[in-house]
């Protein structure tokens, strides 16, 4: 357990030390955006996504080097080594979520239109439908167990890593709220990644609990820095390639209901591309029009909340479907 703990550490120092280093750059570079729920919507360094892109990576290749290691490494340090590792799938998920970042690069920097950002997570998917990740076989309430065979690396892995990735980049745009929710649902799965003992998947969980943790320093109320969307679409192609290669997809769905909601609900709004901030009246974000997103129906409900308590709500609202996807396998 201890090595697991080595690969938390080494994700959270990463992104931890990268930040300060960052910001200024992306800022000189002109990559900043708007705070558009503060009073005066200050300019913020953005595309932070990559320091948990880094910290995440630094993460996953710790864990290799445990893994390739593992027999030298009792000698020297007195710690176990990690045994046991399907490398093949640590690398096609590393490779998959490379590819995402890539993909949140060219939207950060080219606003890509939703249809196209919607379709290039196929291609992502590509490395998990190459080493044949997870099993075909899935189980549904009442129904029991059903084997879509070779339908599951073909169809459902493109489309779980296509949809995860979208809802995830669609709720999003307040201080902390995409690290915190991001941070409770990997917790959450790597608890029952490490229930059932799924060493592959706990290890993509804790590298990404690792950078989120650390990514929250420079991103809580007020923040000091945006992920961008190289940071929510990573946060969603983790998640589904974690239950995808620890065969927990129920867990999966379950976590990422909140993001769901929200998404069917721009969907009835036509995926509205602005207008989806608050109006700060009295240090609180309102919605005096028609909501177009779970958290204007949140400001809607609440006659008005702080941007710190409607992302603690939010928090707390995933941290109840966390507990339930535990609940959902035990």
């Amino acid at each position: 357990m201890f090595s697991y703990l080595i690969v938390f550490v080494v994700s959270f120092l990463t992104t931890y030390l990268t930040a300060p280093w960052i910001m200024p750059k992306l800022r000189r570079a002109g990559l900043t955006g708007k705070d558009v729920n503060k009073k005066n919507k200050p300019s913020l360094p953005e595309m932070g996504g990559f320091v948990i892109v880094f910290g995440f990576s630094a993460g996953i290749l710790s864990s290799i080097f445990m893994y390739t290691f593992s027999q030298h490494i009792h000698p020297i340090l007195g710690v176990s080594g990690i045994n046991n590792l399907e490398l093949n799938l640590i690398l096609a998920s590393l490779s998959t979520i490379l590819i995402m970042t890539l993909v949140g690069v060219f939207d950060d920097l080219f606003a890509m239109r939703q249809s196209i950002k919607a379709l290039l997570p196929l291609f992502a998917a590509l490395p998990l439908v190459a080493v044949q990740a997870g099993v075909s076989t899935m189980r549904f309430p009442i129904i029991g167990d059903v084997d879509f065979g070779i339908f599951y690396a073909l169809i459902l892995i493109p489309i779980g890593i296509t949809g995860a990735s979208n809802v995830t980049n669609m709720l999003a745009g307040f201080n902390g709220l995409e690290a915190g929710m991001g941070l409770v649902a990997s917790i959450s799965l790597a608890y029952i990644a490490w229930n059932i003992n799924s060493p592959e998947a706990l290890i993509l969980l804790l590298s990404m609990s690792g950078a989120l943790l650390a990514f929250l320093k420079y991103n809580w109320y007020p923040a000091r820095l945006l992920m961008g969307d190289i940071g929510t679409l990573s946060i969603g192609t983790i998640i589904a390639a974690s239950v995808i290669v620890g065969n927990f997809e129920t867990a999966g769905v379950i976590v990422t209901i909140p993001y769901i909601i929200d998404f069917f609900i721009k969907l009835v709004n036509r995926f509205p591309s602005d207008k989806w901030w608050g109006e700060l009246q009295n240090s609180k974000l309102t919605c005096s029009r028609k909501p177009i997103s779970l958290c204007q129906w949140i400001m809607r409900l609440t006659n008005g909340i702080k941007e710190q308590n409607l992302v603690k709500l939010l928090i707390l609202i995933e941290l109840i479907f966390g507990a339930l996807a535990i609940v959902s396998v035990s």
